[in-house]
């Protein structure tokens, strides 16, 4: 059996326009995920990599039109200019981790295409205590299970993140194949013919 590992941030508007389609290329090929969020801050520091607001003016601008591409190409519900966005993401990434850890992957992955829906089409606020409280309620995850790996989430969050750096991971989505990494949503037509191999 394959293992696909997901390096990814819930924040991410990439790795929401992916989600869908990578959750369905790893089932159809029975694969092993392995979701890893990690703190993308950290992550870009060792690559030379800048946060979006110190980004130069014309990446910021041609993000928008490739981000109004994919997001009519794909048929994905996505504003371009969400209210709660940059957002502090490292309590919902933990979220995903102690899920995964207490109700299992599945679960896990259908909480962070929650996550990324709150922020780029539900205007709602990732980093709010009580929107993270009704993503668990309305998925039917047992909050107090969660609650009780938050100390694992936590060291494993750390993990995530020096993992992907001793990987070379420089942005997010990123997705592992035997040994092969691929950067971003538009590279899973490689992802799904490396489970294939």
């Amino acid at each position: 059996m394959k293992t696909v590992t997901c390096f990814l941030t819930p924040s991410s508007p990439w790795a929401y326009l992916g989600h869908a389609r990578f959750v369905e290329i790893a089932r159809r090929h029975s694969a092993t995920v392995l979701l890893r969020p990690v703190d993308l801050s950290r992550v870009f520091t060792p690559s030379g990599g800048l946060p979006l607001a110190r980004r130069a003016p014309q990446r910021q601008a041609y993000r928008l039109v490739e981000l109004a591409r994919w997001r009519d190409h794909l048929g994905v519900a996505l504003n371009l200019h969400p209210r709660f966005f940059p957002v502090a993401s490292d309590e919902a990434s933990r979220l995903i981790i102690a899920t995964d850890l207490a109700a299992g992957t599945d679960a896990a992955l259908a909480l962070t295409h929650a996550m990324m829906r709150v922020v780029w089409a539900e205007e709602r606020d990732l980093a709010d205590p009580a929107t993270l409280a009704s993503l668990l309620a309305a998925q039917g995850i047992d909050a107090d299970a969660v609650a009780a790996r938050a100390d694992e989430a936590h060291q494993a969050y750390e993990a995530n993140t020096e993992q992907a750096i001793r990987l070379q991971v420089f942005g997010a989505p990123w997705y592992v194949v035997d040994g092969e990494g691929f950067w971003g949503q538009d590279r899973l037509a490689f992802v799904d013919r490396a489970l294939a191999r």
